[in-house]
Order: C-alpha cells, then structure tokens, then sequence
C-alpha cells in the first residue's frame, strides 16, 4: 500500500532496526518500545488484519514470529514474553502486527487480561449461544 509506513519500512524507504527477515515477514524493533527488545513482526504483503492474512501465509508468519522470539529469547534473556496483536482497536498502523514484548520479574507489567476491563453482564452460556448461532 503506498501511504502505509510499515510498508514503506518494508520496502527499506524509512530506516528501521531489522531483526529478522525472510521472504514473508520482516521484524523490527518496535519505535516506540514498551520494554527492552519489544520487537514488531509484519507480514511482507499489506494486509490490515489477521483476516485478510492469506491462509498460505499464516505457517510462514507463525514461524518468523517463533524465529523472532527465539532470536529475543537467546540475546535478551527475559524471563518471558507477552505476544499480541491489536485488531483494528488499538491498532495504530493499518498493517497487520504481532508484538513480541520481553518480560522480566517485577518489570511493572501485566498479564493480557490486563488490557481490557469489560467485564460482560450476560453469561457465558448466552454468549456462546450467539456464538454459535
């Protein structure tokens, strides 16, 4: 997409912090970094979201994203990590992005059920029936 800043990094038009890349994906060093290593993972292709992600793509993806966070794992040495995906709410790029952010003990954060606080009124069982419906 031409007006889309991942994919003009993609294409090397803006400079960034490559940690990986294949014929795929390409990983970065997010800008603006939540934590020491907090690393992007774009799909190569302009997509906006993990729906529009072809299903010949997304083995390919998975795997640069465990490459990702093996290659973290092995030079950062954080205790663990949280990986995510904003879907529209919360995304600030319209280029589908997996985040890899390292954690360590007591590094202030939290787990993903801290990102939202909406608890729903109805039950679970009314929510899996419009689920399922």
């Amino acid at each position: 997409m031409e007006d889309c800043i991942f994919c003009k990094i993609i294409k090397k038009e803006i400079d960034s912090k490559i940690i990986y890349e294949d014929d795929y994906v390409f990983a970065m060093l997010d800008a603006q970094p939540i934590a020491p290593g907090h690393t992007l993972v774009l799909p190569k292709n302009h997509v906006s979201n993990i729906l529009e992600l072809p299903d010949g793509e997304i083995e390919s993806f998975f795997s640069g994203v465990k490459k990702v966070t093996k290659i973290l794992e092995d030079s950062l040495k954080p205790d663990g990590f949280t990986h995510g995906i904003n879907h529209k709410v919360g995304q600030a790029v319209d280029h589908f992005h997996f985040h890899i952010i390292p954690r360590w003990k007591d590094d202030g954060g939290d787990s993903l059920h801290s990102v939202v606080s909406n608890i729903p009124s109805e039950s679970l069982d009314n929510i899996y029936k419009e689920i399922k419906e």
